[in-house]
């Protein structure tokens, strides 16, 4: 698979909304940061669920035109401090989409960069050990991949094993997740 076209992303947005909601009371059980009110999970599924909608009835192939009605989707339906910086991330990704009917490898990479990018200037005072590492860690596997990996398959197993291994990780950045033994929610919301 050399390029994601606005079907395919669409097809993976959906997919993503669905994973998100069948998982989100294991992602609210983990939620002790920034306050431990148990619904990280809850407010990323419904903000993610909110721009699914959105893109959900729409014909067109253009990955740039679905990816700016996804996020606008999810700004709208932001809900709590994960559902907004999941909005921005989603945000970068279509700053970077833009103008583009597919996404190879390079083009992806780019677009996972920005996410991470416009969500970390999002948060007044970012924290290293939440989401915006994990999607950090993410964008970095990519970008460091894309110009050898050709294969998206391949480049997105690339990234989510890079995530997985950052969210590992998180406990040691935030004592308040040591202290729980828990990983950060938003990023494990963010793998799925």
């Amino acid at each position: 698979m050399k390029v994601v076209t606005g079907k395919l992303f669409k097809e993976m947005v959906l997919c993503g909304a669905n994973t998100l909601h069948n998982n989100h009371p294991e992602i609210d059980a983990l939620n002790v940061f920034p306050v431990p009110d148990g619904d990280t999970g809850t407010n990323m599924s419904l903000t993610f669920s909110a721009g699914a909608k959105e893109i959900e009835g729409m014909d067109s192939n253009n990955i740039g035109e679905i990816s700016k009605k996804l996020s606008k989707g999810l700004l709208m339906g932001a809900r709590g401090n994960s559902g907004v910086i999941l909005s921005q991330i989603f945000r970068g990704v279509s700053m970077a989409l833009q103008g583009h009917e597919e996404a190879d490898a390079v083009l992806w990479a780019q677009a996972l960069e920005s996410g991470a990018k416009v969500a970390y200037k999002a948060v007044m005072r970012p924290k290293e050990g939440t989401i915006l590492t994990v999607a950090r860690g993410m964008a970095e596997a990519a970008v460091d991949a894309a110009i050898e990996v050709e294969d998206l398959a391949e480049l997105l197993k690339l990234v989510i094993e890079r995530g997985e291994e950052v969210l590992e990780k998180t406990p040691d950045m935030l004592p308040v997740l040591k202290e729980a033994g828990v990983v950060d929610a938003g990023g494990k919301g963010l793998l799925y």
